[in-house]
């Protein structure tokens, strides 16, 4: 009896372990991660123009760490994450497309990196997929080399969520770390956005009693908070009033329906705020109905298969990612659900591959064509969309860049301040500070800038419609673009060419 079960032990050695429904698939090669990965990153750079100007939110960033331009006003809502990592060549260098191609290709090895957290809880295939299926979104590729924090929080909670899932499954030891550094990228870039992506990671910690796992959680929200907190202190008077100066800034945090809104800035709208007007086109919004479908589809089979968990966390952590922009603001940027976007991803992937392919592994040929010409389809939109975006933000940031050269040609050169309409990227194209008497960017006062006007070149933006403030009327006026433009008067020993 003995030397039988000893004979079948060392067969099942040989065999490997039992492939049953519930048990871990392999966890494959890197290489369809590492091609998905390396596609995204040349898509960026085809697709999106390292030349393209930076925006809005963009100038706010990278002018922190900038020497060529003065820093622009940093609200409250912001973190310091994308400033810190866009140092390494913002610091040094002015140069637009250098700083894409960096951001470039910083985003495509964060892509692997983040899938490559998931291996061993789904086949390659399966990730490969999930990942393709995130980086052809158009917001994703848009996004991608921009610096913005929100992709960087969907590659924190991938990270994170996948290392979470790895600790519980294999108890593996690097794993809490994965968690940790996940945790503490969201935080960094975002902070109420990584708590809002760690809650159901943290009820499950406490509900399954794993301490490891919950300090990891904890650590990393805290080593990327804790700046963010302490900021708080230093400049806004404390962590309440950062928060209550956040939610003013965003239109007051509460019950606000945005789905609607959502829908709206699909068709590539950056900012969505008044969100009014007509719909796309419903080709453009159908994979967002989609969507939902196919992430439930994913966790069907998932129970079937007995491995609910592995799916149902990306999901939970998707639904609480997305809850607050769909539920609690009134505008929207599609850029606001990229976590959510790639959380999905995996229970979606692995959706469609259980309908192309039996469980034995043989083709279905009408639903596997059915799938292809649907992908296809859904990639066409997302390639049109995409090339729509950039062209119109190529447009007007060209705008901002003919604007600044006009501005200096009136003589308001560096060093030098505006205020008024697009003061911020305006500054930041035409290397003046920036400053507002109102508004969410409030960061000065009327006396002040007359007190700045004494020294330096002063100009008051006003743009369609507008009225320019009181204190400028008396200001040299000049139409540039559809701006109205009122320079200062030179002051006797005002320093620089007026």
């Amino acid at each position: 009896m003995a030397d039988g079960a000893n004979a079948t032990a060392v067969g099942m050695r040989r065999r490997g372990p039992a492939t049953g429904s519930g048990a871990a698939p392999r966890a494959g090669g890197t290489g369809p991660l590492a091609a998905v990965a390396a596609a995204f990153t040349l898509a960026q750079l085809v697709l999106v123009r390292p030349a393209l100007g930076l925006g809005w939110d963009e100038t706010v960033y990278v002018s922190q760490v900038t020497s060529h331009t003065p820093a622009a006003f940093f609200s409250a809502p912001r973190s310091r994450g994308v400033s810190l990592l866009v140092a390494p060549v913002a610091s040094w260098s002015s140069s637009t497309p250098l700083l894409r191609v960096y951001l470039a290709l910083l985003s495509g090895l964060a892509l692997y990196l983040a899938l490559r957290a998931w291996r061993g809880l789904f086949p390659a295939r399966v990730l490969a997929t999930a990942g393709a299926l995130f980086a052809t979104l158009w917001v994703t590729l848009f996004y991608g080399p921009q610096a913005m924090p929100n992709y960087w929080v969907a590659i924190g909670a991938l990270v994170c969520a996948g290392c979470f899932l790895r600790a519980r499954a294999a108890h593996t030891r690097a794993a809490p770390w994965g968690v940790a550094a996940g945790a503490a990228l969201m935080a960094w870039m975002r902070p109420t956005d990584a708590v809002w992506v760690a809650v159901p990671l943290l009820l499950a910690a406490l509900a399954r009693r794993r301490g490891r796992l919950l300090l990891a959680l904890v650590g990393g929200l805290a080593a990327g908070g804790v700046p963010w907190v302490i900021e708080a202190y230093t400049g806004y008077g404390g962590l309440a009033q950062r928060l209550a100066e956040a939610s003013r800034i965003q239109g007051g945090l509460g019950w606000h329906i945005a789905v609607d809104d959502q829908l709206r800035s699909l068709g590539g709208r950056a900012l969505c705020r008044p969100c009014t007007g007509s719909m796309p086109h419903p080709v453009i919004t159908a994979w967002w109905f989609v969507l939902p479908v196919l992430a439930a589809a994913g966790l069907a089979v998932a129970v079937r298969a007995g491995r609910t968990a592995r799916t149902l966390v990306p999901l939970a952590c998707a639904a609480t990612a997305a809850l607050p922009y769909l539920f609690t603001i009134e505008y929207a940027a599609p850029r606001f659900l990229q976590p959510a976007y790639a959380l999905l991803a995996i229970p979606v992937a692995d959706a469609l591959w259980h309908l192309v392919r039996t469980p034995a592994g043989r083709w279905r040929p009408w639903p596997a064509a059915l799938v292809a010409v649907a992908l296809a389809g859904h990639l066409a939109v997302q390639l049109t969309v995409l090339v729509h975006t950039v062209d119109r933000n190529t447009d007007s940031r060209r705008d901002w860049a003919r604007t600044a050269d006009t501005l200096h040609r009136l003589g308001v050169r560096p060093p030098c301040l505006l205020t008024g309409h697009e003061a911020i990227p305006l500054g930041y194209y035409s290397g003046c500070s920036s400053g507002n008497v109102r508004g969410n960017n409030a960061n000065t006062t009327e006396a002040e800038i007359l007190a700045t006007a004494r020294r330096i070149p002063v100009a008051a933006l006003t743009g369609p419609g507008g009225t320019p403030p009181r204190y400028a009327r008396s200001w040299t006026a000049h139409r540039v673009g559809d701006l109205q433009v009122r320079v200062a008067p030179p002051a006797d020993g005002a320093a620089g060419p007026r």
